[in-house]
């Protein structure tokens, strides 16, 4: 049986996360959509069997604000000098508490829900891994072996980085959980897999004040309450 994992989420500042996403929307509402999106994701995180704890990395003061109304814990982004030195910071709180199992996890998956992390955490068993995105060029979720390091390489090719490293590459299906959001095309294709209910009530809020220039459909929230 797997060690429980405990969940890095690292996530930039908004003013600067998913500027690909962003199109011609205001600064104040695609702030809106990247945060309703990453915090679906730490929920459907958070109840997802296998997983011990979640501590977001940001050092956003509006993000930092929301999850800790919503009872997620979160540490500053030190030394704010990008995603791998944030996960090692993360890592190294973890460390300090006792956490034996650490894995990395994307904050940009809206449609994730809980059965398929669940199910990829089983599949990791004890050994260090990674869950390739939908391109599988990128990453979404990379695991440490029990009481091992993280070591990190996020970036461009990063599911190669990862496997070069001696991380097995997970082969399930997993939809909601390779499913990342990085263009408008992206967030169409989470929305058909079901959204979170944060992102499901911007997308409508947009549709209704036709702010949304990447088209995209308010679909269908997710009926399990990820």
């Amino acid at each position: 049986m797997s060690v429980p994992a405990s969940l890095l989420v690292p996530i930039k500042p908004l003013r600067l996360a998913k500027t690909r996403l962003r199109g011609d929307r205001p600064a104040d509402a695609h702030a809106a959509l990247v945060s309703a999106v990453a915090h679906d994701t730490v929920e459907a995180a958070r109840r997802a069997a296998g997983v011990r704890e979640v501590l977001v990395v940001t050092s956003d003061p509006e993000l930092t604000d929301s999850f800790a109304a919503a009872g997620v814990e979160v540490v500053a982004d030190d030394p704010d000098a990008g995603l791998n030195p944030a996960l090692e910071h993360g890592e190294r709180v973890l460390r300090d508490r006792g956490a034996d199992r650490i894995g990395a996890l994307q904050a940009d998956l809206p449609a994730l829900r809980p059965e398929d992390l669940a199910r990829a955490l089983h599949a990791a068993g004890p050994e260090r891994a990674f869950t390739p995105d939908r391109q599988r060029t990128g990453t979404t979720l990379l695991l440490a072996a029990a009481g091992a390091a993280l070591a990190p390489r996020f970036g461009n090719g990063s599911a190669l980085a990862h496997e070069a490293s001696g991380a097995r590459r997970l082969a399930g299906r997993w939809e909601s959980l390779r499913c990342d959001v990085d263009t408008a095309a992206d967030l169409r294709r989470a929305a058909r897999i079901g959204l979170g209910p944060r992102t499901a009530a911007w997308l409508a809020r947009a549709s209704q004040e036709h702010a949304d220039p990447g088209g995209v459909p308010g679909d269908s929230a997710r009926t399990d309450g990820a």
